[in-house]
């Protein structure tokens, strides 16, 4: 077989290279092991991945034995290799949610997602580091440490789903899988340089997946490019009995979301620009720069912007609106008690009583055991909910917006031992809405040979993914600006070592 760079291949490219014979599923899973051995624990030392599945060439090799066989795919993500944030559930691997309360446990099955994503042909390749519980957005975990952002090693990749965005960052995989409660898909999408999509609270089944709040959360694909990213969505997307929120979705996913791939998706389209989303002080100049940039660009590609004046605070939604630690200890424990077989724990008492977690979410599951969905002040918070879906509904309406975009984060992604502030993803997880984050360009730094990447958001009311992907396609034709990391380059051979 000739050689073959592995580095930013894409889903349409692998299945290409299949069909011509110039790879298989057990080479393409064999040159990301080898890249996940050079760099991961060694080398820059990423830290991104709990565990490789061990079975993982021997199920490459049964899909090209189909193939061989068939002459076809077994579905549309045949031999990608998947990276599994280690909250969603594997019926053959360990699911730890990045806790040391919960190492070993095998769970009887797979997460809903999980399955799709199986029945679709994708290889789960391995799991990925989180912030112990997606509790926070650092991915620090008592299973692995910190993970380290791939563009600059002195800082973290975001989170809570950090190492699935490191890890896709530095081509250890083709798609990523998280999850998001807050900011957790977009965070690392923005810091690391990816294309992450939160959907719509309900697109996507929750069941299997170690939860933090159902009230937000929601599983959603990362990947390097918009087509992966809705490639991906097509698969994990659709109604599932066991989680009741995805009835909501029923007649509302399109037929194909790739139809709506469109390289003119941004002409006439009219986005509102968040002003009280960007900071205004000196540590938030470098983001504000880029997205000076990366706003030229969205006019260069034909849409029209307009300033959004209405004072939205997004460090006041994460206190007052939000509900992710209200609802943690109600719905794990509930998760944990009937989850099988039963998990070596059992509440998040009993994780606190083992004392194996990350001492960085001690006063997190302290609070949480103090809190509790249904009383006064939670009913007051889930109304700021309704409030606030409602308020971002009339802008879109009386400024007839397409969309709204803004900076994930409004200060550049925090340095490892430090804490992320300033994030906006909230605005999307407190309402439901669904929002995609694409690359805006790198910030100069000099502990970053590339710059610091730096995220943008476009979101829209539920169920406008269609809309969201036509625009943040256009976008990323336009703009170009996706760049791997210097730290994790081509390896000079892709064999086993």
């Amino acid at each position: 077989m000739p050689d073959f760079d592995f580095l930013e291949l894409t889903i349409r490219e692998v299945h290409q290279a299949f069909r011509d014979k110039r790879l298989t599923a057990e080479k393409l899973a064999e040159a990301f092991l080898d890249r996940i051995a050079a760099y991961d624990r060694q080398g820059p030392a990423i830290n991104s991945i709990i565990l490789v599945n061990p079975r993982a060439l021997e199920e490459a090799r049964e899909l090209d034995r189909l193939h061989d066989e068939t002459g076809g795919f077994k579905g549309p993500l045949h031999g990608i290799p998947v990276l599994l944030k280690d909250n969603v559930n594997t019926r053959d691997m360990p699911t730890t949610a990045g806790s040391r309360s919960l190492e070993g446990w095998i769970p009887q099955e797979d997460a809903f997602i999980t399955k799709r994503l199986r029945s679709a042909g994708a290889l789960i390749l391995a799991k990925t580091n989180l912030h112990e519980f997606a509790i926070w957005g650092e991915t620090l975990s008592s299973m692995l440490g910190q993970t380290l952002n791939p563009y600059d090693l002195t800082r973290t990749p975001g989170g809570s789903s950090g190492g699935t965005g490191a890890a896709i960052a530095c081509n250890f995989g083709i798609i990523g899988i998280g999850t998001d409660t807050i900011n957790s898909i977009r965070s690392p999408a923005s810091a690391c340089n990816l294309v992450g999509i939160r959907p719509t609270v309900g697109l996507v089944s929750r069941s299997g997946i170690v939860p933090y709040s159902l009230t937000q959360d929601t599983a959603g694909p990362l990947c390097r490019t918009v087509e992966d990213c809705v490639r991906t969505l097509e698969v994990m997307a659709g109604y599932d009995p066991d989680d009741e929120a995805t009835a909501w979705s029923r007649g509302r996913i399109p037929e194909s979301y790739l139809s709506f791939l469109n390289e003119e998706g941004l002409r006439g389209k009219r986005l509102g620009v968040l002003t009280s989303f960007f900071g205004r002080e000196k540590i938030n100049q470098p983001v504000n720069r880029v997205m000076e940039e990366a706003m030229g660009l969205l006019e260069a590609g034909g849409a029209t912007l307009i300033d959004i004046e209405d004072r939205l605070d997004s460090d006041w939604m994460i206190r007052e609106v939000s509900v992710h630690l209200d609802d943690l200890r109600s719905h794990l424990d509930a998760f944990l008690a009937h989850a099988r077989p039963q998990p070596p724990v059992s509440s998040v008492r009993e994780i606190m009583d083992s004392g194996k977690f990350h001492p960085g979410i001690g006063d997190n599951l302290k609070t949480a055991m103090e809190l509790a969905p249904g009383t006064p002040r939670y009913n007051e918070k889930r109304l700021r909910q309704l409030a606030l879906g409602t308020q971002i509904m009339k802008i879109m309406a009386g400024h007839e917006l397409d969309a709204l975009i803004y900076p994930h984060q409004q200060q550049l992604v925090c340095k490892t031992g430090g804490s992320q502030k300033q994030r906006n993803g909230v605005l999307c997880s407190a309402t439901g809405f669904p929002s995609i984050a694409v690359p805006a360009g790198f910030a100069p730094d000099p502990s970053a040979p590339l710059g610091v990447p730096v995220g943008m958001e476009m979101a829209g009311p539920p169920y406008s993914e269609p809309a969201l992907i036509g625009m943040a396609y256009a976008f990323e034709r336009v703009s170009g600006l996706r760049r791997p990391p210097s730290s994790c380059p081509s390896l000079e051979a892709c064999s086993r070592k």
